[in-house]
């Protein structure tokens, strides 16, 4: 990626000798560092909106659903796999031609 732009600010003293103490531990430029430093800040926080507003949706067609699956047989979830099966085997059955 081809860098052009040129941005600075002012730092405490002690602030630039942990950047320059953490670049020389990764072994990059303190350039690279805050370059990698201020991608990751801007990805969580723009993805963490997103996820907030993707959790929402999900949370709302969840809510549509509550409350819709009633029956009084407490073993309903352990069997729902046989029943799934019984209720195919039903339906390819009788959409075979005799």
């Amino acid at each position: 990626m081809s860098k052009s732009e040129v941005y600075s600010w002012r730092l405490s003293a002690t602030l630039k000798s942990a950047l320059e103490q953490a670049a020389r531990a990764e072994k990059i430029s303190v350039a690279q560092l805050l370059e990698r430093v201020v991608q990751e800040w801007l990805q969580q926080e723009f993805s963490a909106g997103e996820d907030d507003e993707v959790q929402r949706r999900l949370h709302e067609a969840a809510a549509k659903t509550i409350g819709t699956i009633r029956g009084g047989d407490p073993h309903r979830a352990e069997q729902a796999r046989e029943r799934i099966h019984a209720k195919l085997r039903e339906q390819h059955a009788s959409a075979r031609p005799d």
